[in-house]
């Protein structure tokens, strides 16, 4: 497969930019305000990993797939469930139910569980969104170990090294 080379527009990489920062923090607001108002941990996720995938749009899929650090995304994506386990048990361990915040010994302990659990949520909606994104657009593909077709070594988060084999252009 032939590819063309990326062209960037310096436009849309200014633009881009200059938005990343205010379209994550607006995706941090929507994550922090799933208790109160509409939002909540799978929105700003959404939001957050929407950015991602703007950036990588504007900078270039393998540019942004390679400042991506695949441990951190895989981390990401079992925090999810990492957090809900120990907020959920946290009730069982101080003497009360799966689930029971009321036991907490802090203030608003409801409000406080119920946030650590939308972070979850969002950062493990955030890392797989850009996971599934950079796998996708990509174009990855499994190396056939019986193919002896000279690949190039891309940067790239998604195989152990760090680098992602793409058959070499001739």
């Amino acid at each position: 497969m032939t590819r063309t080379p990326y062209a960037d527009s310096p436009v849309v990489t200014t633009t881009v930019r200059l938005l990343a920062p205010f379209v994550l923090t607006y995706g941090l607001f929507t994550l922090f305000h799933g208790t109160s108002s509409v939002g909540g941990g799978f929105q700003g996720g959404v939001v957050a990993a929407a950015m991602v995938v703007t950036v990588a749009f504007a900078l270039g899929i393998r540019r942004t797939a390679a400042w991506l650090d695949r441990r951190a995304l895989a981390a990401l994506v079992a925090a999810g469930p990492l957090v809900f386990g120990a907020v959920a048990l946290t009730g069982v361990a101080l003497g009360g139910a799966f689930l029971q915040f009321d036991v907490i010994p802090i203030p608003k302990a409801t409000v406080y569980a119920t946030e650590a659990v939308e972070v979850g949520i969002g950062a493990t909606v955030a890392a797989v969104i850009v996971v599934l994104f950079v796998r996708i657009a990509d174009g990855y593909e499994e190396p056939d170990p019986e193919d002896d077709t000279p690949v190039d070594r891309v940067a790239g988060p998604l195989d152990g090294s760090g680098a992602t084999e793409v058959p070499a252009d001739d």
